[in-house]
């Protein structure tokens, strides 16, 4: 430590060229025999001061990556229909279409009514009063329908009951596949009904007849009062 001072004391000595008075080399204020201290510790540090001003912008950055993908957004409102385009080529031919039913009209109708008042049973009631029977497929000869064109039938008969009870059938190639009783009301016309769908093939028959004995033989016809028989092709057999 004195080495130390001894060392310091010899540098703020003046060297002996630079001898100066008294007056000069001490302080204003000092004392004689003044000697410079030990240097002391560094001082705390300032505040910060103020923020600069703003620099220049600088140069424009690269173009940054994609963002993601927002959601859809609402659709808009329809536009103006554009204007219309060249017509384009024909087609390609489609594949020919299955054969259609023939043109032609396939008839067969009949209707026809009692003249007067039927008195045999177990044979066929001959209708001989001819409403329609445009194409002769009934015979009123006989009573009987001849089927000349196959297909889906449609017959119904309608009977005036008096003085007698009445069962009637309606037969189809001789044997019976209907039914009607009517019960005589004394005194009183009655009347008594029938109707099916038969299919028929080419040669077959239908007709009406009484069955049973002759006490149910009442069909009834005069000039105010009819029993007619009636039928008509609803579909002609394609196959």
């Amino acid at each position: 430590m004195l080495l130390l001072q001894a060392v310091l004391l010899l540098l703020v000595l003046p060297s002996p060229g630079e001898v100066t008075t008294t007056e000069e080399t001490l302080p204003k204020g000092g004392c004689a025999g003044w000697m410079a201290g030990i240097p002391g510790h560094p001082g705390h540090n300032g505040t910060p001061g103020r923020d600069g001003r703003d620099g220049t912008p600088g140069e424009k950055g690269e173009k940054g990556d994609p963002g993601l993908v927002g959601p859809k957004g609402d659709a808009g409102e329809t536009g103006v229909p554009g204007v219309e385009g060249p017509r384009g080529f024909p087609g390609i031919p489609g594949r020919k279409g299955e054969a259609g039913e023939s043109s032609y009209v396939y008839r067969s109708a009949f209707s026809v009514g009692l003249e007067t008042r039927v008195t045999v049973p177990n044979v066929p009631i001959r209708f001989t009063k001819i409403f329609y029977n445009q194409q002769n497929h009934y015979d009123g000869s006989t009573g009987k329908f001849h089927c000349n064109i196959p297909g889906l039938y449609y017959f119904s008969y309608h009977i005036t009951v008096y003085l007698k009870d009445v069962k009637v059938s309606l037969y189809k190639k001789d044997k019976a596949v209907l039914f009607t009783y009517d019960q005589y009301q004394d005194k009183n016309l009655d009347q008594a009904s029938g109707s099916v769908l038969l299919y028929l093939e080419k040669g077959d028959q239908v007709w009406l007849q009484v069955y049973g004995d002759g006490d149910h033989n009442g069909l009834y016809a005069d000039n105010v009062n009819d029993s007619t028989f009636t039928g008509f092709l609803l579909y002609h057999d394609t196959n």
